[in-house]
């Protein structure tokens, strides 16, 4: 009975007949590319990473923290889960986006033309790829910015960071003096309605006490009224910080893109296995011609 092998067969004989062949050609390929490698990796200009980092604080109403006794929760809390995914919302916003490219007139440091036709997109291309925002482990968000320049990127992670105070404010300012409008306009309503009480209740003695209870009910319901739209102002007018700092971004000394070592072993082990390869099928094709 003869012997059957099962998968494929291992010829190291023919591996090492295989290699003495082309063992000249191989060792060439391999130089030329390693050369190659390095001196593309040279060529490549080094980016530099800064990054700064923050901690978003409660987004409950600074005014009411304050102002009001019965609120449970303490101002200087940090923010939880969901105010760390409004912060990067915020910071990754096309509105930041186009502050930062137009504070730092990114279209001519990026080496866009102004005449180019998609000068828009190919900026916020290149804006997105080095600038990035992420939630770290513990609730904080880590703004990120690669540059040819260490200062400039310094620069550009803290002005992120420091515009997120900006357009929170931009947003609850907006927000409180819209809510500040319907709150007059109610109080308004509920003072003429209470004027109108008294003036029933000295014309018409026989409902006193009803008309009394009524009155006092909706005063209390206007002063109440009146003290939210009292924190609703305050709110709509101070500019109060959205974040703690937990570190500045600062110009880094050592560069973080490209990795030259990766870029030279990728290059020249890359070019030698397609050697191999190619030579494989010739010899393969070599052999099917005899």
């Amino acid at each position: 009975m003869s012997d059957k092998n099962f998968g494929n067969n291992y010829d190291r004989e023919l591996t090492v007949r295989f290699f003495k062949k082309w063992w000249k050609l191989l060792m060439w390929v391999f130089i030329g590319a390693l050369v190659v490698s390095v001196v593309a990796s040279l060529l490549i200009t080094p980016r530099y990473k800064s990054t700064a980092t923050l901690f978003p604080t409660n987004s409950n109403r600074m005014s009411k923290a304050i102002m009001d006794y019965h609120y449970s929760l303490d101002f200087m809390d940090y923010g939880i889960e969901r105010d760390c995914e409004y912060a990067i919302q915020i910071l990754s916003s096309k509105s930041m986006e186009d502050s930062v490219c137009n504070h730092f007139n990114l279209l001519e440091h990026y080496g866009i033309s102004a005449n180019d036709p998609h000068k828009l997109h190919k900026l916020h291309e290149q804006y997105r790829g080095n600038v990035n925002v992420k939630r770290t482990e513990f609730l904080g968000v880590e703004v990120s910015v690669l540059d040819v320049d260490p200062q400039w990127a310094a620069d550009m992670a803290n002005y992120i960071a420091s515009g997120y105070d900006a357009i929170c404010h931009r947003i609850h300012h907006d927000r409180a003096m819209d809510a500040s409008g319907i709150m007059e306009a109610v109080c308004d309503q509920m003072t003429e309605d209470i004027h109108a009480l008294e003036d029933q209740m000295s014309t018409d003695p026989s409902h006193r006490n009803s008309t009394s209870s009524l009155i006092e009910y909706k005063c209390e319901q206007l002063a109440d009224l009146q003290t939210r739209a009292t924190q609703t102002k305050v709110d709509a007018s101070l500019a109060v910080a959205y974040k703690f700092w937990l570190d500045k971004a600062s110009p880094s000394d050592t560069k973080a893109w490209p990795k030259r070592t990766i870029i030279v072993l990728l290059g020249s082990f890359g070019a030698l296995v397609m050697c191999i390869l190619v030579l494989l099928l010739v010899d393969r094709k070599a052999k099917e011609e005899e």
